[in-house]
């Protein structure tokens, strides 16, 4: 979802990681370099079906919005860090699926990943999307940008404490500096795409990069933007890196309401071949239709944030409270209906950074009524703000039930995320927040994961009011310490002790962890590999 950004920078510079609220129009909207681009679909009605054998356009359909931030440094948002990955290069990139490093723009993989520099040569012939070669230059301007202590990004956060610098050797050549040996550096070199020096460096850009203006190096070049509707993309015929598109066009289509999108996969007028967010009560008809469904378990989860400067949740006793009470094998029944599991640590079962909490939140009422006896919060009315992303929709009535069975007043107001996010920004006053999370958007490394979400200068900790607390000063020297920390072994080890202090003091925390489901139509489209986060990768994908 991003390290940080500074609340008190006045706005157009303070944007939330999450979302942009303003609009664009139709492509005649966009900045120069992007209207130059050929135009798209106007509207989520033209599926951009026309077309036979190669030359037709792939339709997916994404249940997350299109209208947050699309500038790399700096986007969280699920919708817009999938398409990046069509659009942008790294260094190197991740596999979706095993997240093992391969060279992207570089040519190779460092051969030592305990070395304390590392050195890049760029693919030759390399070019954006304006046909502007790609130089060493482009890296280092990306890389200063997230390192420079003035400018708050997201991805500052998951370099800044490993990466010391980024220099030119030559016009093709860099160096990245390493303040001490960092090995797990090199999977998180994907979230550093690189970026025209040319275009970027303009007055504005960031801006326009924040509203929509995408030029990578990538195999697809991105041609139309509308928020809130759809953006549309055509395979960038000067590509020549390691996966190479195989998609003429393609058009996704953003609808975050469940119903639509998928009436817009299934049936005999069925809009588009693929879509993720997939409700688990319509795999069995869709199945049924001829459509693969498939999803795999990871870090994807509904958690509960409270503002603990609102009392009386600075008391981690009621945090704790609220947690016992929810009745998650219920959720796991009923809502996700079966496709997940109560969470038993900040991270997934999955991840091989896992251990079982020293706390976990069993359902168990009786222990709710006395911790809430004993913090005087007896008598507490509480309302829940939440996203409204169609799972966290599914799963909201049975914390309402179990906090109404404790004898807590319960009231629900979901809203669009960028509602929800908006006021966050804004400082506004809140009691909790439910939403949905998923850091494996960003990979799998246990450090980047809890750095993601807690840390002194972090947006998270921001919106929670606790950075200041004496228990997160402890808190973060730890985590400082763990990342510093050069065997494998005792650096796991020092990450689960002081996840079990993350567990105990429940100020975000996750209630289940479930699985993200993706369908698609294998009469069609083939090498689809569903990811266990939100979004969709379609560099493997080929027509039938």
């Amino acid at each position: 979802m991003r390290d940080d950004v500074n609340p008190e920078v006045p706005a157009p510079r303070r944007r939330s990681f999450l979302t942009y609220t303003g609009a664009l129009g139709a492509a005649a909207a966009l900045p120069p370099v992007l209207a130059g681009c050929s135009a798209g679909p106007e509207s989520t009605n033209d599926t951009g079906g026309g077309g036979a054998g190669e030359d037709r356009t792939l339709t997916a359909v994404i249940g997350y919005g299109n209208d947050g931030s699309w500038d790399p440094t700096q986007t969280a948002s699920a919708f817009c860090m999938a398409a990046n990955n069509h659009i942008y290069e790294g260094l190197l990139d991740t596999d979706p699926i095993s997240r093992m490093p391969y060279p992207a723009l570089a040519t190779a993989v460092p051969a030592d990943p305990g070395a304390t520099t590392w050195r890049f040569t760029l693919r030759t012939g390399a070019t954006f999307h304006d046909g502007r070669p790609v130089t060493a230059d482009d890296v280092v301007f990306v890389y200063d940008r997230i390192l420079d202590p003035r400018t708050q990004t997201l991805a500052k956060g998951f370099f800044a404490s490993w990466l010391k610098e980024v220099r030119k050797v030559d016009a093709r050549t860099v160096d990245l500096v390493l303040r001490f040996p960092f090995p797990d550096g090199l999977a998180r070199l994907t979230l550093a795409k690189i970026m025209p020096k040319h275009v970027f460096s303009r007055t504005g850009a960031w801006d326009d990069a924040i509203k929509g203006l995408a030029v990578g190096s990538g195999p697809y070049r991105q041609t139309a933007h509308h928020p809130k509707s759809n953006t549309a993309f055509e395979a960038y015929a000067g590509y020549n890196g390691p996966r190479r598109p195989a998609f003429k066009r393609m058009n996704w289509l953003t609808i975050v309401d469940a119903a639509p999108r998928v009436a817009k996969i299934s049936g005999t007028g069925a809009g588009a071949q693929i879509a993720d967010n997939i409700p688990y009560a319509n795999i069995p008809r869709l199945e049924q239709g001829g459509l693969k469904v498939a999803g795999g378990s990871g870090m994807n989860n509904l958690f509960l944030m409270f503002n603990t400067r609102h009392k009386p949740f600075d008391d981690v006793r009621v945090r704790q409270a609220l947690h016992y009470a929810i009745d998650t094998e219920k959720m796991v029944r009923v809502a996700l209906k079966g496709h997940g599991k109560p969470a038993t640590s900040f991270l997934d079962e999955g991840n091989p950074g896992y251990r079982r909490a020293r706390t976990v939140y069993g359902h168990d009422p009786a222990k709710a009524r006395a911790l809430l006896r004993a913090a005087g919060a007896e008598d507490l009315e509480i309302e829940i703000l939440a996203v409204n992303v169609s799972w966290i929709v599914d799963c909201l009535p049975t914390i309402k039930a179990s906090w109404d069975a404790v004898g807590v007043r319960t009231t629900l107001a979901p809203q669009e995320t960028t509602a929800v996010f908006t006021k966050m920004d804004q400082k506004r006053d809140y009691q909790v927040v439910a939403a949905a999370s998923n850091p494996n958007q960003f990979g799998l490394d246990a450090d980047l994961i809890m750095h993601y979400n807690y840390g002194p200068e972090n947006l998270w900790m921001r919106y929670t009011r606790w950075a200041g607390d004496p228990v997160a000063g402890r808190l973060f020297r730890d985590m400082d310490r763990a990342t510093r920390e050069p065997d494998p072994a005792r650096k796991k080890s020092m990450i689960q002790d002081y996840i079990d202090v993350v567990a105990e003091q429940a100020v975000l925390y996750p209630v289940v962890h479930n699985e993200l489901m993706t369908a698609w139509d294998p009469r069609r489209l083939t090498g689809i590999r569903p990811q266990p986060y939100p979004g969709i990768n379609l560099l493997r994908a080929r027509w039938i």
